[in-house]
């Protein structure tokens, strides 16, 4: 909104100028975020304790995690506050690509929210059972993959990183590989929050290297130079993965080790809709599993513990998602957050060397 209010303007005020720059409004908006998780922070973590809105605890789990329960869970409903408002104020909202981040935010975060109220409100960890919750995740999946197949100009070329002039053309099963891509990394997302600050960390390391590579998307001149493929539109989901980042930052703030606050399904699940949006809005979705690989990790480790133990009566992990395996292992969960941060940012760093070595 203040961009398209300030935008017109600035032909006569030449301080308003600087609105016209995407970086401006990226940088605006990821410190309009971090100020807003700042912000409402406290007060959201001080309702959350009052209205008894806490965690619960699987008791086949870790033992240390049992001192955790009641610790106030459905944070993330302020990440998602802090990434939509800045979202609002900063991006252009003609953009359509904009609307399907937002769908997909919005739409995950409602699904996560209700996963949460229920086992909030039934006092166990199930919640909302997997089925509806793929069903849920489909339906707004599939939504988002018709708004961003038929925006103008996009294609159904998909590029391969590494390779120069490399694309599979998948036609119109690019919708439903769309939906595949964004469920599936919004579900790995979801199981790799399972210590404090685990998930909002490679979160924040692949949205930053999302608001890069949308920049260059987005920018005709840069994706010629770079040889990637260019999206119109594209460059304005910088803004939104900027947002993600500012807003990470404010959550991490009171969601690391010991946390103050859990994001929930209602952070988990709608923030890994929007990796998985971005990486296809502009054209990375080969190169989300290097980026992602943290929650590539995470997911491949529980598909690994269930095959095994149903085709062999044997488990590979002492526990799956693979955090917790490290936690039987004996590793401080100190160590094992910041170990999986660490290898997140070294597979992000690889990810962008993709952008000159074809």
């Amino acid at each position: 909104m203040l961009y398209h209010l300030l935008y017109p303007l600035s032909e006569k005020f030449f301080v308003l100028n600087v609105v016209r720059y995407l970086t401006f409004r990226t940088a605006m908006a990821s410190l309009t975020a971090m100020f807003i998780s700042f912000l409402l922070g406290p007060v959201l973590i001080r309702k959350l304790t009052q209205m008894q809105i806490g965690q619960s605890i699987r008791d086949d789990g870790p033992q240390s995690h049992l001192e955790k329960a009641g610790t106030p869970t459905m944070g993330g409903s302020l990440i998602i506050i802090a990434i939509l408002i800045p979202t609002l104020l900063w991006a252009d909202l003609k953009n359509s690509f904009v609307w399907a981040m937002t769908l997909v935010i919005g739409g995950y975060g409602l699904i996560g929210f209700i996963d949460d109220y229920l086992k909030v409100a039934k006092k166990n960890s199930k919640g909302l059972s997997a089925n509806m919750k793929i069903v849920g995740q489909v339906v707004i999946g599939t939504a988002v993959a018709a708004i961003i197949y038929t925006a103008p100009g996009y294609s159904s070329l998909m590029p391969v990183p590494f390779f120069k002039q490399v694309h599979l053309d998948l036609g119109i099963i690019y919708i439903p590989f769309i939906v595949l891509v964004i469920v599936a990394t919004s579900n790995t997302v979801n199981l790799t929050d399972g210590l404090d600050g685990l998930a909002i960390g490679p979160t924040m390391t692949s949205a930053l290297t999302f608001t890069l590579l949308a920049y260059l998307a987005g920018h005709f001149k840069l994706a010629n130079y770079l040889q990637i493929t260019y999206v119109a539109g594209a460059g304005d989901l910088s803004i939104i993965c900027g947002a993600i980042v500012g807003a990470g930052l404010g959550f991490l703030w009171f969601n690391t080790y010991p946390a103050q606050v859990f994001m929930g399904d209602v952070g988990s699940l709608s923030l890994g809709g929007a990796l998985g949006a971005a990486a296809c809005v502009t054209k990375n979705e080969i190169l989300l599993i290097l980026i992602g690989g943290i929650f590539v990790l995470e997911g491949l480790s529980v598909i690994i513990q269930v095959t095994s133990f149903k085709l062999t009566g044997k488990r590979v992990f002492a526990m799956a998602p693979i955090h917790h395996h490290y936690e039987l292992k004996g590793w401080a969960e100190p160590k094992i957050i910041v170990r999986f941060w660490i290898i997140s940012i070294i597979l992000s760093l690889m990810a962008l060397t993709s952008l000159k070595l074809r």
